[in-house]
């Protein structure tokens, strides 16, 4: 990821599955800070969106062992989709903070 800060268009940036638990779990909250920062956000303000990933994780987890993400620029925010089974969660960053 190494494009101008801000570059990427609305749409979807970025879809990956993380499991649940264990030692790969970690990469879904360290991915999802470093592509706030690639879109804009300061470091400090991007590490929240890691902790994000983790609540959304544990909101959508109740029996399985993967979670899907969706991360979209729609104008100003980044958009977060969570789904595993048949559970969804979404939450909205402001990349401008």
């Amino acid at each position: 990821m190494n494009n101008s800060a801000g570059a990427v268009q609305n749409g979807l940036v970025l879809r990956m599955s993380v499991p649940v638990d264990g030692e790969m779990a970690a990469v879904g909250p360290e991915l999802a800070a470093r592509l706030a920062e690639q879109l804009g956000l300061p470091a400090a303000v991007a590490s929240t969106v890691g902790q994000t990933i983790t609540d959304l994780s544990a909101e959508v987890s109740r029996r399985e062992t993967d979670v899907e993400f969706e991360f979209l620029k729609q104008d100003a925010n980044l958009e977060i989709v969570a789904r595993a089974g048949e559970s969804t969660a979404t939450r909205q960053v402001a990349l401008n903070a």
